[in-house]
């Protein structure tokens, strides 16, 4: 059957879809409206199932916040290139999104995705529906909700990396950015050292307890090295022993002698390690990791030499940071 140009640019005022899509869809249907919208919804879940496994490093970070400041969300819409997250169609999309989350309040991603959006559909729907225009994986990368007696936010310009940042009291809206902004760029994981997670501070303690042990069987072994006169950087690994062999740096007896030492002083070492020497670096570095890695404890960015702890006291004796959510499309 003939398919009339205003036919086709009816279908494509209705669904967004590209002229060609929409003149296709509509002679597989056969001119029926209605059949040739679900076409190009079930084009939208074939280009989102083709792309399942790409990255989406791009998009667009969204923070929304009530106007008493107490509830605010988070959300992250991603896309593949930079070139779709820059266009008018996506960033309306991606504050389509925010706007379904804020409406919605609900308390996951997934909840997220079965929420409603003006036209009846779910936002899932909806995204694939959008995707199917550009033909580029489309997902919500990331979705947080927060309560708080006050939330302030910031997002990057770039709009890939942001934060929001629950308060125990109303705090300036500076403080609150200030607060936002360090969380965005330093990454902490948790606000303080008894609101880190016990499972993070058990494999923290095990990875410093090993490369503690590492390097204390390493100086040994560099020792022995040393005193055979040989040099320790030439054989840290089986790699470059093989390596500086062929290039000369070391004899093939050199290389021989290295082996054995690196085998039997190590072994050596390794049982003969002071447990509670041990224990102690490693608790120490354990230490390092909660001063850099989390929030009150880290060095201020805005000032230096300052935590943030300290910083927030200066401003408001009584403020304390009560919880966080940060997401970074690039991390």
């Amino acid at each position: 059957m003939e398919i009339k140009a205003v036919d086709v640019a009816k279908l494509r005022k209705m669904t967004g879809a590209g002229m060609m899509d929409c003149k296709k869809a509509l002679v597989e249907a056969e001119g029926d409206f209605n059949r040739a919208q679900e076409i190009i919804r079930e084009k939208g879940k074939l280009v989102a199932a083709k792309r399942a496994d790409r990255e989406t490093n791009e998009g667009a970070v969204i923070a929304r916040i009530t106007p008493d400041a107490k509830t605010a969300i988070l959300v992250a819409l991603g896309c593949e290139t930079d070139f779709v997250s820059a266009t008018a169609e996506f960033k309306a999309l991606a504050e389509a999104v925010a706007d379904a989350a804020m409406a919605a309040l609900p308390e996951d991603k997934a909840a997220l995705e079965n929420a409603p959006m003006p036209n009846g559909q779910t936002v899932a729907e909806f995204i694939t529906e959008q995707a199917a225009k550009c033909g580029e994986k489309h997902q919500i990368a990331f979705y947080a909700k927060m309560q708080a007696e006050f939330i302030g936010s910031y997002i990057h310009f770039t709009r890939k990396d942001g934060a929001i940042v629950g308060f125990n009291k109303a705090v300036s809206a500076e403080l609150a950015k200030h607060i936002a902004m360090q969380v965005t760029s330093m990454k902490p994981v948790a606000v303080d050292e008894s609101s880190v997670p016990a499972n993070v501070v058990e494999q923290e303690m095990v990875v410093a307890v090993e490369k503690t042990k590492e390097e204390q069987v390493r100086r040994v072994v560099d020792n022995a090295l040393k005193k055979a006169g040989i040099n320790p950087a030439h054989c840290d690994s089986e790699d470059h022993i093989s390596s500086n062999t062929a290039k000369g740096w070391l004899t093939e007896a050199q290389a021989a002698q290295a082996r054995e030492i690196i085998a039997t002083v190590g072994a050596e070492a390794a049982a003969n390690l002071d447990e509670n020497k041990i224990q102690n670096i490693a608790k120490g570095r354990l230490a390092k990791f909660f001063k850099e890695q989390t929030l009150e404890n880290q060095e201020f960015v805005m000032e230096g030499k300052v935590s943030v702890k300290d910083y927030i006291k200066s401003v408001d004796p009584e403020a304390k940071v009560v919880a966080f959510a940060r997401f970074s499309l690039s991390d």
